[in-house]
């Protein structure tokens, strides 16, 4: 058990000693009580608002339940000494030891150290990407991508039981555009002049190849034929390529989901249908009029009776179709249908969408909650778009990928480690710009230079030890570290809690913050021997002194090493000096 998970144990046996004592009532509920570092490091080390959530159902006063709770705390082996601040709170100072130990804990534990089993084996569908099957994966996909990977990552990390899962759109009108698109260049392929591509169609050069394949497997035998008798089949060879071509440009990032799920495939086994007769029999869809839009007079408007799904029960503010006049599914119809579907299998559920959709957010997540009947825990995600510069100028679209940048010839220019790790320095509902110039900058200003910059720093420590001919002895004497190396031993034992809270609140990019400030410390640490030679990594003339430091490298470099992992990032060794 690392340390604060081992110190909310405590403050457990702490507030169960008082029961014991008569001072708080049994069965309170303290699933608020919190254990975290204080905003202000000159207050302790660990901090506690227990006092200050049990003091109202326990009726009593904060400040006397937290100087009751002090008295028991201070006896916990470790604690130097504790204080209460302001109304209630409980601030803890725990000795060195401790501190040595969880140093300690960091190296035995290794690729395993702030893994935990707080998920409890509970399983999350993480729905991510889901590009529409019409082309290669272009940069607006990429943030997504890379949150939704991430945190399916962080999700495994801290126990839960994780399906990635790709949902393909091919059932709407945009496949059959695809298909007339892949017909144009089939007839190119034949030896056709096409000319200039036509409005509405698919323009890249991606779609030559398909054309090709096409013309090989087929010859000319739908070059003049009527659209009924190819469009099925040109559909279907065209989704195939463009999905082999996405799994294609996912894996250059090293994403790989583990279910692809197909709305054609959804759609033909009955499974919207299902969901109506489902809502229906519960009340949760009925047969109505929508109200005219606004702005529409009733010369306009023509009332048409469809089936609607109840949402305004569910804080919706109108009830929805799930399907359209001519009988077929809305895609809010089919989407209800496909959620239902990922429920059956998993406990709860989270969608990554781009933040063009907020708008149907609310109506999904209600939906989501009365076919559950409120069981299924459902997040969705909203990832901003991404401003490509070059200098901090807007990066010129390809004519060839048919207007867009292609997420292949980014990772081929910087690097699938640099767009994974940019992608995740800022909030996902935050704007991005991403500038091929700054994201490979040598400088601190550089997330993803300066994290992975200490652990080509920590990788290099052993190395130049054996230059120096510095004979290390065969175990660390940890007490030979002092106030400024346990300081970072602090930080570097917030991991385990930071991967939990992140997971929790399903924010990855809380690693990336939280590896940048570590190497921020790493690297404050290692400049002050810039200054003072006897506060470097490497002393000569001290041996043991070294070692003991090269361990704490050791372990903040193994930090670092997890906290890309699940970044999906791998850890440089070497940079330069």
């Amino acid at each position: 058990m690392t340390l604060y998970p081992r110190f909310a144990a405590h403050i457990d046996y702490a507030l169960d000693a008082l029961v014991a004592s008569g001072q708080l009532p049994a069965g309170l509920e303290r699933r608020a009580v919190t254990v975290e570092p204080p905003r202000d490091a000159s207050h302790g080390d660990l901090a506690t608002n227990a006092a200050m959530v049990l003091a109202k159902p326990a009726g009593t006063n904060p400040r006397a339940l937290a100087e009751a709770l002090a008295g028991e705390l201070g006896k916990v082996a470790g604690v130097a000494g504790v204080s209460v601040a302001g109304p209630g709170f409980i601030n803890m100072m725990l000795d060195d030891a401790t501190w040595r130990d969880e140093l300690a804990a960091i190296a035995a534990a290794g690729d395993g150290y702030g893994r935990s089993t707080s998920g409890a084996g509970v399983t999350v569908n993480v729905e991510y990407v889901s590009a529409n099957p019409t082309g290669p994966m272009h940069m607006g996909h990429c943030r997504g991508a890379v949150v939704g990977d991430a945190l399916a990552s962080l999700l495994e990390f801290v126990g839960h039981r994780v399906t990635r899962e790709y949902y393909v759109n091919d059932a709407g009108g945009q496949v059959d555009v695809l298909a007339r698109s892949a017909h144009l260049r089939y007839r190119e392929a034949l030896g056709e002049t096409i000319g200039d591509i036509p409005e509405g169609l698919y323009p890249g050069d991606y779609l030559v190849p398909v054309g090709q394949a096409l013309a090989a497997e087929f010859g000319d035998r739908y070059a003049a034929a009527p659209e009924g008798e190819w469009l099925t089949l040109f559909r279907t060879r065209a989704v195939a390529a463009m999905m082999a071509l996405i799994k294609a440009d996912l894996a250059l990032l090293g994403i790989h989901h583990s279910v692809f799920s197909s709305e054609a495939e959804l759609q033909a086994a009955g499974k919207p249908e299902a969901a109506e007769v489902w809502l229906r029999a519960r009340d949760l869809v009925y047969d109505g009029v929508l109200e005219a839009p606004k702005g529409e007079t009733p010369e306009d408007w023509e009332p048409v009776e469809l089936p609607l799904f109840r949402s305004t029960k569910f804080g919706d503010d109108q009830d929805r179709p799930i399907k359209k006049s001519n009988g077929q599914w809305t895609y809010f119809g089919a989407d209800l249908a496909y959620h239902f579907q990922k429920a059956e299998s998993a406990d709860q559920l989270i969608d990554i969408w781009g933040a063009d959709h907020a708008g149907t957010v609310k109506r999904i997540q209600t939906a989501v909650a009365a076919l559950t009947e409120g069981k299924t825990r459902f997040d969705v995600k909203l990832v901003q778009m991404v401003r490509l510069l070059r200098g901090g100028e807007p990066v010129k679209m390809s004519k060839r990928a048919g207007n867009f940048v292609t997420l292949a010839d980014v990772v081929r220019e910087v690097g699938k480690d640099v767009v994974r790790f940019t992608m995740l320095t800022r909030k996902a509902d935050a704007q991005m710009d991403f500038d091929f110039a700054k994201v490979v900058e040598a400088s601190k200003d550089n997330p993803v230079f300066y994290v992975n910059y200490a652990h080509a720093r920590v990788h290099s420590l052993h190395r130049r030890a054996g230059e120096a001919g510095i004979v290390l002895p065969a175990q660390a004497d940890l007490s030979r570290l002092g106030t400024a190396e346990l300081a970072l031993v602090k930080r570097a034992a917030q991991f385990p809690r930071v991967a939990e809270g992140a997971a929790a609140a399903r924010e990855p990019h809380r690693i990336a913050f939280y590896l940048y400030d570590l190497a921020a410390e790493f690297h404050a640490l290692w400049n002050m021997g810039n200054d003072d030679p006897t506060r470097r990594f490497l002393v000569a003339d001290d041996p043991a002194l070294t070692a003991a430091r090269l361990f704490l490298a050791d372990a903040i470099g193994q930090v670092i090493r997890n906290g890309l992992a699940i970044m999906g990032v791998e850890a440089v060794e070497e940079m330069g000096s």
